[in-house]
């Protein structure tokens, strides 16, 4: 019999799939509690339930975990994980400090077909989707190896893959992950999925989900934007900002617009000024990256005084701005820097490898750009 992972079902799927087979459907609350809050790995562990439907469950379903390849720990305490799939393929997850609190970075796809200038994944190419299953267990596993050292209160969608790109897996999978009764218990609060710009499924979004959404902006005005991200050249920013502004949003709620600060190439006193006026309309907030330099990539990180400029211009027009110094530089686990290298787990310490120039596709881009 083909089994499948029940971590690919919702529990208002599984609790369907139940009632369907003539079994009490409240059974799928029970089960759900033993997987994620009791961090169960078989049906024979659910003593609640009877011996006969535990049976049958074992028949028809497993219950997944993915295979831990590799950790690495940064000196600022992060940890990044590198996960191997069924397939072979691997993708990795970023457990990232905070003062009482620990966040978690998790991956959408194994690799990423958006092609961003200025991210390590990019290298790597789409792949594929990750399934429902693959996300969340990204999660339970997490919260497993971290057991009692701490509180895991904090998801963000922002690792490899554009996660509206796998909307459909997504969206399942932020079910589980915001089930606050049976599954991980996640505050849709607590929760942020960062997405490239794809119109269509952003106006999907605002209507399955109240979770936070960010928007990686990273450019004013258009043909910088189509340099830094491709997906531009299809939904470029006017189109991205008009489905922003009619974005479903609770009254205290903002969208986060990140902003990745590229020395000489977005970080001028013009392109702050132009970003205040972008955003007047939109409920927002603005989270500022100094760019994370990694190997193979020429872009640079602006000088200190310049992002504090570039910041101080979007305070005095009223805006909320934060300054997000990524950690785990060391260990290549800052934004941008995802491209689950095997060879980098063997090693007993990485810093970032910064090469002169760019590639040739990138250098025929910046030159027609920056003449």
């Amino acid at each position: 019999m083909l089994q499948q992972d029940i971590l690919n079902l919702t529990r208002k799927q599984f609790a369907q799939w139940l009632n369907d087979r003539g079994i009490a459907p409240y059974r799928a609350d029970q089960v759900f509690k033993w997987i994620f809050l009791r961090q169960a790995d078989s049906f024979g562990e659910m003593t609640d339930i009877s011996k006969q439907v535990r049976g049958m469950l074992a028949d028809h379903f497993t219950i997944g975990r993915l295979k831990t390849a590799g950790t690495r720990r940064s000196s600022d305490g992060t940890v990044k994980y590198l996960f191997e799939l069924s397939d072979r393929e691997h993708i990795e997850s970023v457990l990232i400090p905070e003062d009482d609190h620990y966040t978690l970075c998790i991956s959408t796809q194994v690799g990423c077909a958006q092609g961003c200038a200025f991210c390590l994944t990019a290298g790597i190419g789409f792949k594929r989707n990750l399934t429902t299953a693959e996300i969340t267990a990204q999660i339970r596993d997490v919260k497993k190896d971290l057991g009692d050292k701490g509180k895991l209160t904090n998801i963000v969608l922002m690792g490899m893959g554009e996660p509206l790109a796998n909307y459909k897996n997504v969206i399942n999978s932020l079910a589980t992950i915001t089930d606050g009764d049976y599954g991980l218990q996640f505050s849709t609060r607590k929760v942020t999925l960062s997405t490239s710009g794809l119109v269509p499924m952003l106006e999907r979004l605002g209507h399955d989900t109240t979770i936070n959404l960010a928007v990686s902006l990273n450019a004013t005005e258009n043909r910088t934007r189509d340099i830094l991200m491709p997906i531009n050249r299809k939904f470029p920013i006017e189109s991205l900002l008009d489905a922003c502004r009619r974005y479903p949003l609770s009254n205290r709620r903002k969208i986060t617009f990140e902003y990745i600060l590229i020395k000489g190439v977005n970080d001028s006193v013009e392109d702050a000024k132009r970003l205040a006026r972008l955003l007047r309309p939109i409920k927002s907030k603005i989270n500022l990256i100094p760019f994370n330099e990694h190997q193979g990539c020429g872009f640079r990180r602006p000088a200190k005084e310049r992002i504090e400029l570039f910041r101080e211009i979007l305070q005095k027009q009223g805006y909320t701005v934060i300054t997000r110094l990524s950690k785990g530089a060391d260990i290549s686990a800052a934004c941008g820097q995802l491209a689950a290298n095997i060879k980098n787990y063997n090693e007993k310490g990485q810093s970032p490898v910064i090469q002169e120039g760019v590639s040739s596709a990138q250098r025929a881009d910046a030159d027609e750009r920056f003449q």
